[in-house]
């Protein structure tokens, strides 16, 4: 059970990156994802989100 992010709520502030214990939330050109093998299923970008773009996949 990854978490995925929506790339139409994210505003691309970095709180996912700064939350991810693993560094499963990566960045490129504005645009977040998450490594679903690194991902650890804390939920902690999830909580760090401030537009509710992260959620279970």
């Amino acid at each position: 059970m990854a978490y995925k992010i929506d790339t139409e709520n994210c505003v691309a502030c970095g709180a996912c990156i700064e939350a991810c214990p693993e560094g499963a939330v990566l960045e490129k050109d504005s645009v977040y994802s998450i490594t679903a093998d690194k991902c650890i299923d804390c939920a902690s970008c999830e909580t760090a989100c401030p537009n509710g773009a992260i959620s279970v996949a």
